[in-house]
């Protein structure tokens, strides 16, 4: 039995689908059922909650692998599952993490990462684990300002970056989730091209068949309020306007083989991803 934590989420929803069309035994973690209406009915749902530990054993109960994807800041939600999973004697975890852990010196959404990385080693139980750079998804972020006057925010200015699609992400814990030979491992997952926005909104505005303007910001506070209009809380706000900075000054755009060489194929482009998605930033 295979737990999914985050099953909701871009990473985990693709993760339950492929798992669900290997045959593989699943069951998804969710605090609102409604929310998993679209994932693969064979998929066993449990009610639970990471933040509520008496709700975890019965979630945990016969697991015997499990993919651990915790949010937002802090390691509580990832040292209550680790106890959840000591218990129920889990055997292998597979670990959604940040390539940000790789930072010198370390930035804060790094941080936090590592904190999580280092508690699920020293459970003691075999892990995977993985470290994605930017989601295509992000684009997902630009959605306000693209519905409603037709343009995207700019953080990153001359920074590029190399984006991976979260379908591949779920294909890599896929394979460790049902394979041997992944324990111990940490792969570092990034697509194969480089993009700066402008470059990216290029893109997506070819395919949703509309011009799309590109304001570079003058503060990356700018792009805060933007994404959480009702206020963020100040150490999360203070970790993405350093992630920007950090950004901006890549001009070169960090990438990795890694999706390559254990799916045996390229990862998806994002040029595909934006035509899969076209209803999203099309529609009002």
């Amino acid at each position: 039995m295979i737990l999914v934590t985050g099953a909701t989420g871009n990473v985990g929803r693709e993760l339950v689908r492929q798992l669900a069309a290997q045959d593989a035994e699943v069951r998804i973690l969710v605090r609102d059922p409604a929310r998993a209406a679209a994932l693969p009915a064979r998929a066993e749902r449990v009610v639970a909650d990471l933040d509520d530990p008496a709700t975890l054993t019965p979630a945990f109960a016969g697991v015997d692998r499990l993919f651990l994807l915790t949010p937002g800041i802090g390691t509580e939600q990832t040292a209550r599952a680790i106890a959840a999973a000591r218990a129920a004697g889990v055997s292998r975890i597979v670990h959604l993490s940040s390539f940000n852990v790789l930072g010198d010196p370390m930035p804060a959404m790094g941080r936090w990462h590592h904190e999580r990385e280092e508690a699920i080693r020293a459970s003691g139980i075999p892990a995977t684990i993985l470290r994605p750079g930017g989601f295509m998804t992000n684009a997902f972020d630009w959605l306000p300002t693209i519905h409603e006057e037709g343009f995207i925010l700019d953080p990153a200015g001359p920074g590029r970056f190399a984006p991976i699609d979260p379908a591949d992400i779920a294909a890599v814990a896929a394979l460790a989730l049902t394979e041997d030979g992944h324990q111990g491992q940490e792969y570092v997952l990034t697509g194969e091209e480089t993009f700066t926005v402008t470059e990216q909104a290029r893109i997506l505005a070819e395919a949703i068949g509309r011009p799309l303007e590109v304001r570079e910001v003058a503060t990356p506070q700018e792009v805060v309020r933007a994404r959480f209009p009702h206020g963020a809380p100040p150490a999360l706000a203070e970790a993405i306007i350093e992630g920007f900075t950090l950004m901006r000054a890549d001009t070169t755009g960090f990438r990795t083989d890694t999706v390559r060489r254990l799916l045996g194929r390229a990862p998806g482009t994002f040029a595909d991803w934006c035509a899969r998605n076209t209803a999203a930033f099309t529609a009002r």
